[in-house]
């Protein structure tokens, strides 16, 4: 959500920003300050009508105080005029406000001044690099992998969910198992965050709160009682501060799950339709951070690290993408891409998105801080990025890791996970 008045003072971010973003800017604001103007004088003359009211009602006292009954009459006669003008008003109020509201809900977060300008993935920047791509010759792909070695099962899959599901089987489910208990121990142990066990179900205001809602309900898969399945943990661990004050001394707060994921992938249809590239369900390692406005930028790069590390502990090959203003997700104001190497399609791939969102979900989901000794509270900041993907990292690992006979190593950093296991797959399980 955006803050109206620095739209109404400062609107030339606002147009600008959302310019970026391939919208009018200059059109979005005359229409939300063209609302704004309603609601203000709707708010007004309801007031002095109001207050005109609270007069007359003494006025009205007095006269029959004196006998003066047709004053009193006259006077009454106006004070129902204005009972009229202030349930017209109230009514004009509300309506421009909930079309404010809508309007407001419906458009993006605007970029970071130093995010660079572009329409799409390809003016994305690479910042940096890390590792070498595996010298593989003629490298299969996770899915060949995996039905050959008996460990992936897409058709049973099929048959009891439909498509873009799967079954691990064996070797390959503990592998996988291995892999998010690797995460979030790092995460936890190494990097300061808080495991949360949260709701896999959440309501409409947690979901709209981290701008889930209205833009991409068509995204998630609602249960018969009006409840959402929730396409990533940044939507609970987010919410944990959803209508909070929180103690600014208590900042930064750094929260992680390792949790199912749900997504209908309604706007995927023909991408990624081999494999477990893009799936209907997943597991996912989420990092969540909530902080000082002042802090969001430190933050953000420290989370970036955070995901990194995953990736090199498993000493897997990517890169570092800054998003540009046409390829940045709708809620976020800088958002850094992490890109594992995949063999068998000779690129990167993403992995990890770690996003900063400034005040703008915490203004939906009205979550502020509150120093003490200060009377005012002010909106936080929120984060979010993945630290990371679990099947995307399996993927990664069984395509870098692969030998000519099919099997796949397990990496150092897992053994201590997969005792007496160095490689699996190769031979039908």
């Amino acid at each position: 959500m955006h803050d109206i008045r620095a739209i109404r003072e400062t609107p030339e971010p606002y147009i600008k920003g959302w310019d970026a973003k391939g919208l009018p800017g200059a059109e979005l604001v005359i229409e939300i300050t063209g609302y704004d103007t309603l609601v203000r004088k709707a708010k007004s003359v309801g007031e002095v009508a109001q207050a005109r009211r609270n007069e007359l009602s003494k006025l009205i006292g007095q006269a029959k105080a004196k006998k003066d009954e047709a004053e009193a009459t006259r006077l009454m006669a106006e004070v129902e005029s204005l009972k009229a003008t202030v349930a017209t008003e109230a009514a004009s109020e509300r309506d421009a406000a909930a079309s404010l509201q809508n309007l407001l809900a419906g458009l993006p977060n605007i970029p970071a001044p130093d995010v660079p300008a572009g329409a799409d993935e390809h003016e994305n920047v690479e910042v940096r690099r890390w590792g070498t791509p595996f010298a593989i010759a003629n490298p299969k792909d996770h899915t060949d992998l995996g039905e050959q070695s008996g460990l992936l099962d897409f058709e049973a899959a099929a048959r009891m969910s439909g498509s873009r599901f799967v079954v691990l089987k064996g070797q390959l489910a503990r592998l996988e198992r291995a892999l998010g208990q690797f995460m979030i121990d790092i995460q936890t142990q190494e990097h300061g965050y808080t495991e949360v066990s949260p709701p896999l179900l959440v309501n409409d205001a947690a979901a709209y709160g981290t701008d889930k809602l209205p833009k991409f309900a068509d995204d998630l898969f609602r249960t018969t009682d009006g409840r959402w399945l929730i396409p990533t943990a940044e939507v609970p661990l987010t919410s944990l501060v959803m209508d909070q004050i929180v103690a600014a001394e208590d900042l930064p707060l750094r929260y992680t799950a390792l949790t199912p994921c749900f997504r209908s992938e309604a706007g995927a249809s023909g991408r990624d339709t081999r494999g477990m590239i893009r799936q209907h369900q997943f597991y996912k390692c989420e990092l969540v951070s909530i902080v000082e406005p002042d802090k969001s930028d430190e933050e953000h790069e420290r989370m970036v690290g955070c995901a990194e590390a995953i990736l090199k502990r498993l000493e897997l090959p990517f890169r570092t993408m800054l998003l540009c203003t046409g390829d940045m997700g709708f809620g976020a104001r800088k958002t850094y891409d992490l890109e594992v190497w995949l063999p068998s399609e000779d690129r990167y791939r993403e992995i990890s998105s770690c996003s900063n969102t400034g005040d703008f979900q915490a203004r939906r989901m009205n979550a502020r801080a509150k120093a003490a000794g200060e009377k005012g509270t002010r909106f936080v900041h929120t984060l979010n990025g993945s630290g990371l993907a679990v099947g995307r990292t399996l993927v990664a690992l069984m395509e870098n890791y692969q030998d000519t006979d099919g099997r796949i190593a397990i990496p150092q950093a897992l053994h201590s996970y997969l005792p007496g296991l160095t490689h699996i797959g190769g031979k039908p399980a």
